[in-house]
């Protein structure tokens, strides 16, 4: 357990860097979104009010009071999300990828250490899993801290203060990533949990067995894919209306956990049966 967790401090150093990166892009890009945006309101509300054209009540009636609600709809806002999931989704493959990368092999070295070859796979997922919740935790983080910035530039007569629970609530994305349930939270991770292992299997297939390695991921990602959405297909179908939504959501955790366990069985056959390292 101790070369386990080794190891994820070892992959997580790794990508430190990049991660800062990320991480310095989205503060700093989402708190001049709430500067400059709620500037231009007051800039236009100034030219209106002050201009004589109207009061501050008609003002208000016409152009609204502004909101996190608008600013979040910006590319300020949306532009790092989007950098950060597009990076990890990268990652997710450039993980594995880099150790064959170079003259020196650093994979070779990798399954050399003394510890089964499945902690490895298990340390660069959690490494993924990790990033991935570090993220959601700095944008829960960075949302009261913009609500704050909004409320000191603009007066109260100006605007409407929103409530973290209606900020994640108001958007179906946010709702994704911010679930309101714990069970919510299992549904939405555990399938991205899912997807990982699945993907990392796929990687695996193409690094055993090289271009036939690419046929046989691809068709391992479209039967786990099959395999998860099979209740969801039979009550589509054949079963229509058959099951209750309960008993969908339960099904569907089984074949979700059934997809995890046969990705991790699959992945450690192929580390210590079929990997190449050259």
């Amino acid at each position: 357990m101790n070369r386990y967790f080794k190891l994820v401090n070892f992959e997580f150093n790794r990508f430190l860097k990049i991660y800062l990166v990320l991480i310095g892009i989205t503060i700093i890009s989402q708190i001049i979104g709430v500067i400059v945006k709620s500037n231009q309101y007051l800039n236009m509300a100034n030219d209106q009010i002050q201009g004589g054209s109207m009061s501050s009540s008609e003002f208000i009636n016409q152009y609204g009071p502004i909101s996190l609600y608008e600013i979040i709809q910006t590319l300020w806002f949306l532009g790092p999300i989007a950098l950060c999931i597009v990076s990890l989704i990268i990652y997710v493959f450039f993980i594995w990828y880099r150790d064959w990368l170079g003259k020196n092999t650093f994979v070779y070295r990798l399954f050399m250490l003394p510890t089964a070859r499945i902690n490895i796979y298990f340390a660069k997922a959690t490494t993924v899993f990790l990033m991935v919740l570090g993220l959601i935790a700095l944008q829960l983080l960075l949302l009261p801290v913009e609500a704050w910035i909004l409320q000191w530039i603009v007066p109260f007569d100006f605007r409407i203060d929103m409530s973290i629970r209606e900020i994640t609530g108001i958007f179906h994305y946010f709702a994704i990533l911010f679930p309101n349930t714990i069970v919510q939270f299992i549904i939405h991770y555990g399938i991205g949990f899912m997807a990982v292992f699945v993907v990392f299997t796929a990687i695996l297939f193409e690094r055993s067995y090289r271009w036939k390695g690419i046929l046989f991921g691809i068709i391992y990602g479209v039967l786990a894919l099959l395999l998860f959405f099979a209740p969801v297909l039979l009550q589509a179908t054949i079963l229509y209306e058959f099951f209750y939504p309960i008993e969908l959501l339960v099904l569907q955790m089984i074949t979700g956990l059934t997809v995890i366990a046969g990705s991790i069985w699959m992945s450690n056959y192929l580390l210590n049966k079929k990997i190449r390292i050259w």
